[in-house]
């Protein structure tokens, strides 16, 4: 894998589930709550550029980072050189839907334009089997890809394969043994699918795989029939220390796959403890910055 290459996202767009479930808070959150979180959104970037500071390559490192917690972020990122990558979906829907705007109008490109972002990140929820409305669902993705490709502008699809009551029931309820026998081909599936009907991501953020053939298999399918600039990276699923490693360790020897975007196993915990009081802002920022490095050394060996 060459270096320069490299993607190495700490990933912080998350927005529903953060409220959810480090907040606790159902339904909007008020302005105190947006400047607070914001705050804390803040505290785990200078947990990165921390890692920088500790000698993690700048020139391999990106955030991943919402506009409606994270804008300040997005700014700071630009301003220091970091790849920046910025999400357009409304965070915790089944099915695709815009955070701003409609697919009838071009406010949510709008947004796009004015933050600039090096990738458009979009997360999508697909199974071939499942009970997802593929045919509306499509048919946003490729409204937004047409869009993107005229605007000469990245984009990158975050997908997610969840499994059906019967692929699950087919491998005995076992969570791992889905990841391990089904999804895999599941996510060639889709990814081919979503080829066919002109849904053209330049990255597949794709969650984590258990081996080398089934690595393999998914950069086949994103690059398949003159698509070799395509690339993919492993997303990290809020997975264990060990699962991670293991997945990254996978990927980093596929040609094809060029980095990570890791969220929530980095700095929920850190997070969760500064809430309880039990850590402070700089031990947060220096918890998130040592958990960064530990999975880009991870990625590297």
């Amino acid at each position: 894998m060459n270096s320069n290459s490299d993607l190495l996202i700490l990933a912080m767009d998350h927005r529903d589930s953060l409220l959810r479930d480090l907040y606790g808070i159902d339904g909007a959150p008020t302005r105190e709550q947006i400047t607070t979180i914001s705050a804390h959104k803040a505290l785990i970037f200078d947990g990165l550029l921390k890692a920088i500071e500790g000698g993690v390559d700048a020139s391999r490192v990106g955030v991943l980072v919402d506009e409606r917690y994270g804008a300040a972020v997005a700014v700071r990122a630009k301003e220091a050189g970091i790849d920046l990558a910025m999400p357009i979906e409304r965070s915790g829907e089944p099915l695709f839907m815009l955070e701003y705007g409609t697919f009838g109008d071009s406010e949510w490109l709008r947004h796009v334009q004015e933050f600039a972002p090096a990738q458009v990140k979009v997360l999508v929820r697909d199974n071939p089997h499942g009970s997802f409305n593929r045919v509306l669902q499509f048919d946003r993705l490729i409204t937004v890809s047409n869009a993107l490709r005229a605007a000469g502008r990245t984009f990158m699809i975050e997908l997610l394969v969840p499994a059906t009551p019967p692929q699950l029931e087919s491998v005995g309820s076992d969570a791992l043994r889905y990841d391990r026998e089904v999804r895999a081909g599941l996510t060639v599936q889709v990814i081919e699918e979503m080829q066919a009907e002109g849904i053209e991501p330049q990255i597949w953020k794709i969650e984590g795989l258990e081996s080398e053939q089934d690595a393999r298999a998914v950069v086949a399918a994103a690059q398949r029939d003159g698509r070799a600039a395509v690339s993919c990276i492993v997303l990290g699923r809020d997975a264990s220390r060990p699962r991670l490693d293991h997945w990254l360790s996978v990927a980093s020897v596929v040609e094809g796959f060029r980095g990570f975007a890791i969220g929530r196993s980095i700095w929920e915990n850190p997070l969760s403890d500064h809430l309880a009081g039990t850590a402070s802002e700089s031990q947060l920022v220096q918890l998130v910055a040592d958990n960064y490095t530990h999975f880009v050394h991870a990625w590297d060996s």
